[in-house]
């Protein structure tokens, strides 16, 4: 199947964003829902072989942000413009919004290689096999066999994905309901959970549910706002900083400035372990 977009695989698959995706050569292989999907950069298209769902696959990738209009607003910025030059066509992607919420659960305080590690032991041990690679499981299935959850290695985590899980499949959380609220009543909703903070909020409004104006701070971003910015301070701080510089799609600002380092550094992405 064909898409035409524009888009560049590299910075957008291997940038963190999710953490599914390894790059085998030239191709990109993921998995979304059920299906194994892979994909190639072609001149000017994208080959996408393992679902027919070209409406998925397209929104999946926001096929509809515009991304000289996003690059051309947030290049008003002349350190972020010369990152936007440097790599152009990534794309925030639209995760599924109980995916998202579980992995960036587990993602606290730990680095790009130990989340892929965790994701891909609650998907072996609670997915299903589709052949070398696993579904990410529902909550109903974490819920409901939650003695496995040791066998995941998840450590203080555990507990914490249980609590989502459990009340995810009772819908005392209802992701669909998170996806009707506007950026504030999301970040609240979600910081209500055990083990979300500002951060972790930021990043599920981002990737989600499309808050294109989400701005996560951790000690990286922390740092190359001080260093470039003059700007220091707490998290509400930072993130009214980053609001007024950078507008609404400083989410994809906040993407450049994180990878900022090996954007400029042309540092060569292999297999997905590093983030561009």
């Amino acid at each position: 199947m064909r898409l035409d977009l524009n888009v560049s695989l590299d910075p957008t698959l291997g940038c963190g964003q999710a953490h599914r995706w390894v790059k085998k050569g030239n191709v990109w292989e993921g998995v979304l829902g059920d299906n194994i999907v892979t994909l190639e950069e072609k001149n000017g298209y994208v080959l996408c072989e393992g679902t027919c769902d070209k409406d998925m696959m397209l929104d999946y990738l926001r096929s509809s942000d515009d991304l000289d209009i996003i690059y051309g607003e947030i290049s008003k910025d002349p350190f972020v413009r010369a990152l936007a030059d440097a790599c152009p066509g990534m794309r925030i992607l639209k995760q599924d919004p109980w995916e998202c919420m579980a992995t960036y659960l587990l993602a606290t305080n730990a680095n790009v290689k130990r989340i892929g590690a965790m994701v891909d032991a609650v998907c072996r041990t609670f997915g299903k096999d589709l052949g070398g690679r696993f579904s990410f499981p529902g909550a109903k299935e974490i819920a409901g066999r939650s003695c496995l959850l040791p066998d995941c290695r998840l450590g203080y985590r555990e507990r914490r994905l249980f609590e989502l899980a459990e009340k995810v499949a009772d819908r005392i959380i209802v992701p669909d309901d998170m996806a009707k609220m506007d950026r504030c009543e999301c970040a609240d909703s979600l910081k209500a959970i055990n083990g979300i903070g500002d951060k972790v909020a930021d990043c599920i409004s981002l990737f989600a549910f499309g808050h294109l104006d989400a701005f996560p701070i951790d000690a990286r971003i922390e740092r190359i706002l001080s260093e470039k910015y003059g700007v220091s301070g707490s998290y509400k701080k930072l993130s009214a900083f980053a609001e007024e510089r950078f507008g609404r799609y400083a989410g994809y600002a906040q993407e450049l400035l994180y990878h900022s380092g090996i954007i400029l550094g042309s540092q060569a992405q292999v297999g997905g372990s590093q983030p561009i």
